[in-house]
């Protein structure tokens, strides 16, 4: 059984943490390096309700994309909802490890894995990483459809393909209009308009748009929009991450257990419409 340090230096070879931008908040955030660890859970977010998922299962170790404190604080008194997850968590000796922006840009990396759900070709990254050689690091990727579909079928199947949420699936643009190229950036991607304008793509799938981006893109050109929620363009990757770590529990004999979360901890829970405008 491995340590928590043996565990931790692995992940941080798959996302290294100098990769994070310099606003991140990743790496360990609660955990005894010595302690041992044969169940892992990976989430999107360190709410309490994947804290009590942890507990339940007996994992010792939860493996995150989002920050528990992305801007510092404070306290970690239990009556804070933030506090009550340090308190479950060392309480449990169960360790809280993040992996955010450094995970974004990897190769692979999470867009990769929103790619892969889609069922895309990835090609390049949107915003290469200068400092790879290789060309595959970077912001977003730009990908290919193996045959050429409608606007309105490629955000069906978005729909269909990634988690259900309260929000489903938003279209901008004409949906009859022919999709073969797409980029795709999970969580929020309206500040990379102008690397997605300048890759010629039909369309972009990504999340948390917000109003004049997105009116401004589309009266740039004829490009598609897809908004998904934020959740679910980045829970692809918590399947991707885990069966990285199972192929290195393999590799070194470990035997972990390793569970990807289910739980919908996207933070809007119903929606409410009275159509879409003719």
């Amino acid at each position: 059984m491995p340590r928590l340090s043996e565990v931790i230096s692995e992940l941080d070879a798959l996302w290294p943490p100098e990769r994070a931008e310099g606003w991140d908040a990743v790496g360990t955030v609660c955990g005894d390096s010595d302690a041992e660890v044969d169940r892992v859970l990976f989430a999107v977010d360190p709410v309490q309700d994947i804290a009590d998922e942890a507990l339940k299962l007996g994992a010792q170790l939860i493996v995150t994309h989002h920050p528990l404190y992305l801007r510092g604080t404070t306290t970690v008194a239990a009556d804070t909802f933030k506090g009550r997850v340090v308190h479950t968590l060392i309480k449990h000796d169960i360790a809280l490890h993040v992996a955010h922006t450094n995970a974004d840009s990897a190769d692979p990396g999470v867009s990769d894995a929103l790619a892969g759900a889609l069922d895309l070709r990835v090609e390049r990254p949107l915003v290469p990483d200068p400092t790879d050689p290789a060309g595959r690091r970077g912001l977003g990727r730009i990908c290919t459809l193996g045959q050429a579909e409608t606007l309105g079928e490629f955000a069906a199947r978005a729909a269909a393909r990634l988690p259900a949420t309260a929000q489903g699936i938003r279209l901008a643009g004409d949906p009859d209009a022919l999709v073969r190229t797409v980029a795709v950036s999970g969580g929020s991607g309206d500040s990379l308009f102008d690397a997605v304008r300048a890759a010629g793509v039909d369309a972009f799938l990504t999340a948390d748009l917000r109003h004049h981006p997105a009116s401004e893109a589309v009266q740039h050109s004829s490009l598609g929009l897809v908004d998904a929620a934020h959740w679910a363009t980045e829970w692809p990757w918590c399947e991707q991450a885990a069966a990285q770590l199972d192929a290195i529990s393999d590799r070194h004999g470990w035997d972990l257990r390793v569970h990807v979360s289910k739980q919908v901890t996207d933070p809007w829970t119903t929606h409410h419409s009275s159509g879409a405008p003719n």
